[in-house]
């Protein structure tokens, strides 16, 4: 099947060239002679190792902080040199990373270099959007290329493995970590998790620039019950392989170098103990190479599932297939006296400690261990002006226009602009969750990039106008990690008073609400995905001004904004954009940038629809589809008495500062046979007044099968460029592949049949075409 996605116009975006894109498996490199050189080399090097040595390469501890001279006597210090560790996470800076390896490297019996890991997610010092927000470019030279720099930030910083990416597919809202991966799509999640890892690793890991990817979390983390964190999960088979596990399964075939496994449980059993997914699914049926590691404490809280003591479970996840325990110590303090009493077998924990002995060699850490981290390299390397430009440019593609009345926006480059939220001038909190290298206090927020790229010509004027919250106690809880809001401890009157005076001042407003930092992100889970009321007020009494508001909208998670949607008469999502959060914003906003974002994620219109997600099945009593358009309740229906069928945003949604018109599709053959290539295609034409891209994308429903198939699927999308008043033709190249889906008996193919194909501009707006498909 030709490749399906197309790269955004060279006229979008500063791009690396073409020789640094990968666009192949990274493994590839790995030659039969390669291998058998590795192996001969971790065989020798097992064989000197004594048990407790094989034990300590699958501990993973946190480091704790230390000054670079205290490397060696701290407890970690010690430790390492008794070689009772396989690597260290979050432990930052060149210096102090090469004084532990040290440690390592020269005071250890058999002087075995070290890994360390970092939460590098979307970003190192340069921070790009939430991955969420970065799902929202449907540019995957945007993804691999913001993996790319925060690859080579990392690496010359010390790094050399990551815990990204994330790709655990959620339909979930109240679920807190949606921000950190790719919304609800097995497609788009797939082709997000393979440039990541293409991004991260590079085609040779040995490449001192290129560090360890980690796909987590292994397995369905993100359908937990109720919207709540590190909770229980049940499904069937049919729905993993075909709904949950693409993601995962598509990083394996790129290439990545290692797993990690998810706190929930899988069929009764904790994912960290669960044989059948650890070593049936990901090794044998996937071919799985590298090692697979735990999440934080992950094999210690399988005594709190009720799998037994902490040598019981250390066991279980060894038998399980983990090779690696983060922080938990099980594995160091229990496995010898379990092998002791026949619960291991030497061979479980050897083939464990070659797993990470591996790793090592892959990234070149026996020819070189200090080869990531050169103090004067980071300096050069990270946070510098050229990956400040680039993550400038990625928020800004990653913005979803969701409303644009009476042509708002872009504002125009003079007169007053009231600028008006609680985190208009708050840069804590423009990186959003899961940005644990970010320096927050210089990222650029909202006012500092108006005034910086427009101050000369426009006057702003600001004013907080509301807290996050009316409640002092819950904003606490949202300014954790240090991301505070700023609470301002005025009234409620004296704040309001403040922004209503800017904007009775001001030609129009731009209010920035929504979501603080912190309000997603992991364990921030929220039975409410409203807007807080505070809020909500703020933009109420600025209504009564009569003048136009254009809405920003901090989000990490799709919100219920059926209470504030009328309210403004633009609403841009801008989720929380990075390190250049301000700078992108106001290109977005004066029009130096043309939105053209798209929703990887379902928008409800209230918290009663959840789970609401386009692919969804048909039931055996649907709602005519006239009376879903009309939002009308039919009694024995699949239907609301008090709501409508339709999200508020759907997947795929996102506006632009112009106009795109599709014509009718055209089928290059309505009844294929067996392995044969068809084309559908549409005209695209730019009926606006602004050049813009557009995601044009394609649909597949298969009418007819041995199990219910849902009502639609997206399989494939282009992002193309097209100045105003241009047309083009954009053509999908369908084969079988496209069709295939795994069956009742967990088979992965495709079944004669009737096919509806659709191409548009969303999951709701497209054009359709029958087809009828024979083996």
């Amino acid at each position: 099947m030709k490749k399906l996605i197309v790269l955004a116009a060279l006229a979008l975006s500063p791009v690396f060239s073409a020789q640094e894109m990968v666009d192949k498996p990274v493994q590839s490199y790995q030659t039969a002679q390669y291998q058998a050189k590795k192996k001969a080399f971790v065989d020798n090097l097992l064989s000197k190792m004594t048990l407790d040595e094989k034990i300590g390469q699958l501990n993973l501890p946190t480091s704790g902080d230390f000054t670079t001279g205290m490397a060696q006597s701290s407890d970690i210090g010690k430790k390492v040199e008794q070689g009772l560790v396989g690597g260290l996470f979050n432990i930052k800076g060149a210096d102090k990373i090469k004084a532990v390896q040290k440690v390592a490297v020269e005071k250890s019996r058999l002087k075995i270099p070290m890994i360390f890991g970092m939460d590098v997610i979307h970003g190192y010092e340069t921070t790009f959007p939430i991955p969420l927000g970065l799902a929202a470019s449907w540019d995957m030279n945007l993804v691999q290329q913001s993996a790319r720099v925060a690859a080579r930030e990392a690496a010359s910083d010390g790094i050399n493995w990551t815990f990204s990416p994330m790709v655990d597919i959620s339909r979930e809202p109240r679920w807190g970590r949606v921000s950190e991966g790719s919304g609800e799509d097995p497609y788009l999640g797939s082709e997000i998790s393979k440039n990541m890892v293409y991004g991260y690793q590079g085609k040779d890991l040995a490449n001192g620039t290129n560090i360890l990817a980690c796909v987590k979390h292994f397995a369905l983390y993100g359908a937990g019950e109720s919207g709540k964190d590190y909770n229980t999960v049940d499904m069937s088979h049919v729905r993993m392989f075909n709904e949950y596990f693409p993601p995962y399964k598509a990083a394996v075939d790129a290439g990545v170098a290692s797993v990690m496994a998810s706190f929930n449980e899988v069929d009764g059993v904790p994912a960290t103990g669960n044989r059948w997914l650890q070593t049936e699914v990901l090794r044998n049926q996937w071919k799985f190479k590298g090692f697979v590691v735990t999440d934080y404490t992950g094999i210690n809280e399988m005594v709190d599932h009720g799998m037994g003591d902490i040598q019981q479970v250390s066991a279980l996840a060894l038998k399980a297939g983990i090779d690696m325990d983060m922080v938990g110590e099980g594995f160091l303090t229990t496995l010898k006296k379990s092998l002791s009493e026949g619960k291991v077998t030497q061979a479980e924990i050897d083939t464990a400690a070659r797993r990470i002995l591996e790793a090592k060699y892959d990234l070149g850490l026996f020819d070189n261990p200090y080869k990531h981290g050169d103090a004067k390299l980071a300096a050069k390397e990270v946070y510098n002006m050229e990956n400040r430009t680039i993550a400038r440019n990625i928020a800004a593609q990653s913005m979803v226009l969701m409303k644009n009345e009476n042509q708002v926006l872009p504002l125009k480059k003079s007169g007053t602009v009231a600028v008006i939220g609680p985190l208009v001038n708050n840069s804590m909190n423009m990186a959003g969750t899961w940005s644990v290298a970010t320096k927050h206090a210089i990222s650029v927020n909202l006012m500092q990039g108006l005034q910086a790229n427009y101050g000369k010509e426009v006057k702003f004027l600001s004013a907080k106008g509301a807290n996050i919250d009316y409640d002092a106690k819950l904003e606490e809880i949202y300014a954790a990690h240090g991301k505070k809001t700023d609470r301002d401890n005025r009234s409620k009157e004296e704040l309001l008073k403040e922004a209503v005076d800017a904007a009775n001042k001001a030609d129009v407003i731009v209010l920035a609400i929504g979501e603080s930092a912190e309000m997603s992100g992991e364990s921030s889970s929220r039975s409410e995905i409203t807007i807080p009321q505070s809020q909500v007020d703020l933009l109420n009494e600025l209504k009564k001004t009569g003048k136009p508001i254009a809405m920003i909208l901090f989000t990490g998670r799709p919100l219920a904004l059926t209470n504030v949607k009328d309210t403004p008469d633009a609403i841009l999502n801008a989720w929380f954009p990075g390190s250049e959060a301000g700078n992108a914003m106001a290109d977005v906003l004066f029009g130096k940038v043309n939105p053209s974002g798209k929703l990887p994620m379902t928008f409800p219109r209230s918290l009663g629809q959840v789970p609401i997600y386009y692919n969804a099945k048909n039931t055996g009593r649907p709602l005519d589809q006239k009376l879903v358009e009309k939002c009308e309740y039919q009694r024995f229906r699949s239907n609301y008495m008090d709501e409508c069928n339709t999200p508020l945003y759907p997947f795929g949604y996102g506006l632009s500062y112009t106009k795109f018109n599709y014509s009718d599709m055209t089928v290059s053959n309505a009844n294929p046979k067996g392995n044969q290539t068809i084309q559908a295609s549409v005209t695209v034409t730019n009926n606006g007044n602004y050049d813009g891209a557009e995601v044009v994308q394609l649909y597949i429903r298969d009418m007819v099968g041995t199990i219910t198939r849902p009502v639609k699927e997206l399989k494939g999308f282009q992002k193309i460029f097209l100045k105003k008043g241009e047309s083009k033709k954009v053509s999908f190249d369908i084969t079988p592949e496209n069709l295939k889906f795994y069956n009742g008996d967990l088979k992965y193919d495709w079944e004669s049949g009737e096919f509806d194909l659709m191409i548009g501009t969303n999951s709701d707006e497209v054009k359709h075409s029958k087809i009828n498909w024979t083996k």
